[in-house]
Formats: C-alpha cells, sequence, structure tokens
C-alpha cells in the first residue's frame, strides 16, 4: 500500500479513531497528535507489509503512542495503568471501536471541534483537521493561507480546549441544539469558500465544498431528526449541483443567465430535495430556507421560467428569521427578477445609506447590474470598476471589469 492509500483510509476513518482516543485518553489534543504519529509510522511501514485490517492497524497504533504520551507524563500513572490493561485486554483485536458508542463519539468530535471557546478560525482548521482528516497544507491550500498559520491555529485551538477544561461529551440536551448552530455554521464557512473562493484566481473549489457535503452528510446521520441539518445539506447538495456550469473550460465564471442547465448535476439535486423534504418537517429554519430558494432555482428550465416571486418571498422569510445585509442584497436581486429594477435599487441604496456591507464588492456589483438595467451607462460603469477594486477574487474581478468596459 502507498501513500494514496495511507491518505485515503485516514480520510475515511480519523474521525472514528480521534474520537475513540479522546474517549479513551480524555486529551483532544493528545488524541490527535497520537493519531498524525500513527499515520506517519503507516506511511513508512504500509508499503513494505500490508496490514489485513488498515483502519485498526491504525487504531491500534495510535492507541500505542497515546499510552507512550501518557507515560511520559508521570501525574497520569493511574490513567495509564487503566490504559495498559484496556490494551492488553484488547491485545490482538484491531477492530475494536465500540460500534454503539462510535456515533456518540463522532458527534461530540464535532461539538469539540466547533466550541464557542474557539476562534472561528480555529473551529474551521479543527474541524477540517480531526474531523475532516485533512492535512495541515491541505487547509492551507484550500484557503489560501500558509501552512504555519494553519498549523498554528490547530495548536492554539487545542491548548484552548485544554486550558477552558471542555470535556469529551455531547453537550447537555439542553444545550446542545444552540451548539449544534455552531456546528453548522462551520460547515457553512467551510462549502461557501468552496463554492464561491474568497480570493485567489480560481472562483470554485470544489475539493472544499465536496469536504463540507461530506461532513453534512455524517452529521445528518448522527442528528436524523434535526431539520436544519438536512436543510444545510439540502442548500450544499443543490447548490453544488450548479458547478458543472459554473465555470468555462478555462475556469473563467459563467453567470445563472448563461449556464447550460443541462450540465447541471441531477443526482445532487435530487439528493438535495430528498434532503428539504426532511428539512421541511417543522418548519424551515436559515438553511432550509435557503435551500427552498436554491430548490426553487434548480427546479426552473430557464432564467425567465423562474418563480421569482416564490424567491421574492422566501428571502422576505429569511430577512425575518435571519436578518444579514447580505440576505437584503439577494433579495434585491431577486426583486429585480420580479418587479424590476427601480424597486430593487431602492433596497440597494437603503443598504448603502446604512453603511450595513461596507467594503464588500457585492454592492457595487449588485449596483451596477441595475443601474446597467435602467439604462444609466456611466454609473453602472464607475459602481462596476469600484466592484473590481474591491474584489479579491481574481475570476470574478476579470468579469466586473469586462463588463465595465462594455459601457463605455
Amino acid at each position: 500500500m502507498g501513500t494514496a492509500d495511507v491518505e485515503a483510509v485516514w480520510r475515511i476513518e480519523s474521525a472514528r479513531i480521534v474520537a475513540a482516543l479522546t474517549r479513551f485518553t480524555g486529551d483532544f489534543g493528545l488524541a490527535e497528535d497520537a493519531a498524525q504519529e500513527a499515520v506517519a509510522e503507516a506511511l513508512v511501514s504500509w508499503p513494505l507489509a500490508s496490514p489485513a485490517n488498515p483502519a485498526g492497524w491504525l487504531m491500534a497504533t495510535a492507541r500505542r503512542r497515546a499510552i507512550d504520551a501518557i507515560r511520559r507524563r508521570t501525574a497520569l500513572q493511574d490513567r495509564y495503568a487503566l490504559l495498559k490493561a484496556d490494551l492488553a485486554a484488547n491485545s490482538g483485536v484491531h477492530d475494536d471501536i465500540d460500534p454503539d458508542k462510535i456515533d456518540d463519539d463522532v458527534l461530540a468530535l464535532m461539538f469539540i471541534s466547533c466550541h464557542p471557546v474557539l476562534s472561528p478560525e480555529a473551529r474551521v482548521a479543527l474541524t477540517l483537521r480531526v474531523v475532516g482528516g485533512l492535512s495541515s497544507e491541505e487547509i492551507a491550500r484550500a484557503f489560501l493561507v500558509p501552512v504555519p498559520t494553519v498549523q498554528a491555529r490547530i495548536t492554539r485551538g487545542k491548548k484552548t480546549i485544554a486550558a477552558a477544561g471542555v470535556p469529551f461529551e455531547l453537550p447537555p440536551a439542553a444545550e446542545r441544539r444552540e451548539r449544534l448552530g455552531g456546528v453548522l455554521s462551520v460547515l457553512y464557512v467551510i462549502f461557501t469558500e468552496g463554492s464561491t473562493a474568497t480570493s485567489g484566481d480560481r472562483l470554485l473549489r470544489p475539493d472544499v465544498a465536496y469536504e463540507a457535503i461530506r461532513l453534512a452528510r455524517t452529521l445528518a446521520a448522527l442528528q436524523p431528526d434535526e431539520p436544519e441539518v438536512h436543510g444545510l445539506l439540502a442548500l450544499c447538495e443543490l447548490t453544488a449541483a450548479r458547478f458543472p456550469a459554473r465555470t468555462g473550460p478555462d475556469g473563467s465564471p459563467i453567470l445563472l443567465d448563461d449556464q447550460d442547465r443541462r450540465l447541471w448535476d441531477f443526482s445532487a439535486i435530487r439528493r438535495g430535495l430528498a434532503a428539504l423534504a426532511k428539512a421541511s418537517t417543522r418548519g424551515l429554519g436559515p438553511y432550509g430556507l435557503q435551500a427552498a430558494i436554491a430548490a426553487t432555482h434548480a427546479s426552473a428550465p430557464s432564467v425567465e421560467a423562474t418563480d421569482w416571486d416564490r424567491i421574492v418571498v422566501l428571502y422576505e422569510a429569511l430577512g425575518r428569521v435571519a436578518p444579514s445585509p447580505v440576505v437584503e442584497l439577494n433579495r434585491a436581486v431577486a426583486v429585480a427578477m420580479a418587479s424590476g429594477p427601480a424597486q430593487a435599487l431602492a433596497i440597494v441604496d437603503e443598504l448603502i445609506a446604512s453603511n450595513r456591507l461596507p467594503g464588500s464588492h457585492l454592492v457595487p456589483t449588485v449596483r451596477g447590474e441595475l443601474l446597467t438595467r435602467l439604462g444609466r451607462r456611466p454609473e453602472a460603469r464607475a459602481e462596476l470598476e469600484l466592484a473590481a477594486r474591491l474584489c479579491a477574487n481574481l475570476r470574478e474581478r476579470s468579469v466586473l471589469l469586462r463588463k465595465a468596459a462594455t459601457l463605455s
């Protein structure tokens, strides 16, 4: 087995291994370090002799590394003795992850990685590292930050969790739903970075978005009775369904109006609609409403045939349950399609007057489009040029500049 095989097994099994080790040791940081040491050993030994049960081999090796680390801590001799006895009892058994506990373990790991004591950046890094199984290099590549920055976030995150005494357990039922919102927001941040990169020379980073979908599917399997988990999964599936049509062969963006809808991933649309149906059982929350908007787009044969009135109503509902300037801006776009650009421009100008999205390229982008439709070409060009200056994504910037050039 080569490096690719090790990486594949680790990607699939990492959350289970780290979760089980954290339960055994009571130390989240030690568990993650021991698991990484096991992977390093696998990279050396598996090409020479492939194990019959790769996941079990990683678990057993990581457990031994954890015991070695605990043995070096003289204050934890009692815990070491317990772990040593546990290892002896399971000697020769490599598939000793308790299936009755592993689901709760992985879920607890998600809650720890997204704990409120952590910075938003640390939550994303830890979730991708310990739940998703990505390396520091992969995370750094995904978010266009230096590898040492990612490593520092992970290290600080683990130290913060240890210093705060965060227990390895599921939050009490009374606070679980509130904490679940934090987990969902981390997965949403990961997905949105993949679906529209905030910087760099690529519009999409599909590998990042698909990792978020994989994590959302895991969470939906572990929390099947939580509608918003299914709402987020539906939103991600329905958005990702348009990926094949969103860029041209050279990676340049293709706007919704110009997309070849035959290229959309209809399997992803079916999965998204099925998840949306589960999300609808007790009324749609913020993610479910966004998924319903995406579903309206997915079911329309063209931009002109889209039910824009329905989308306006959904954005109005979203604005009530989760108000934000971005929601208002998107509502303006829908209003423009349903009722014309003049009414939409009033919404955008109100956003500008209240300075609710300072420094964002999205506001002048939308305003430039509306002014173009109103025939106010010099003003539109100025707005699109401003949007281009504010936009950090090179692909989006080039589209904005091309549009501005046509208005000269």
